[in-house]
């Protein structure tokens, strides 16, 4: 076994703990946030989707501006005073990329392939941080230096 392949090897059997950002760092929502006030997290922190949390810390979707966008479309125009009157929960992706604490760079370097970050969750499920794109192609980036 070569080194390079010894380093590959390594690389992908790596678990993704360092890489992950706490979830005291990740902006989030709640299920029953009004998309307002999902919106202005949204607006305020510069993503594009954040995790949606239940009242146990446990995840139970994703929401975008497109999203929020899409849900007060009108015939003719946005109707943005439905903002307040539409939950969250109603309109969320609950189609999401979840990882364990545990998982390797290979799955998270896999799953991230369609999706900006990856939502961490620990053995019970609750919400521990996300792992973005980003990190994980700073790694990648610094294996081939």
């Amino acid at each position: 076994m070569t080194i390079d392949t010894l380093k590959k090897s390594q690389l992908m059997s790596k678990e993704i703990s360092d890489l992950i950002i706490s979830h005291e760092k990740v902006a989030h929502v709640q299920l029953q946030n009004p998309l307002d006030h999902a919106l202005l997290i949204l607006i305020k922190s510069g993503y594009t989707a954040i995790p949606v949390l239940d009242n146990d810390y446990k995840v139970r979707g994703q929401i975008s501006k497109n999203e929020i966008l899409d849900s007060i479309l009108g015939l003719e125009r946005l109707e943005i005073e439905r903002l307040h009157d539409i939950t969250v929960e109603t309109v969320m992706n609950k189609k999401i990329p979840r990882l364990k604490t545990d998982a390797t760079f290979l799955k998270a370097l896999t799953t991230s392939i369609n999706h900006p970050f990856i939502c961490i969750e620990d053995e019970k499920a609750a919400f521990v941080g996300i792992l973005t794109r980003r990190s994980i192609l700073a790694l990648v980036h610094r294996y081939f230096q």
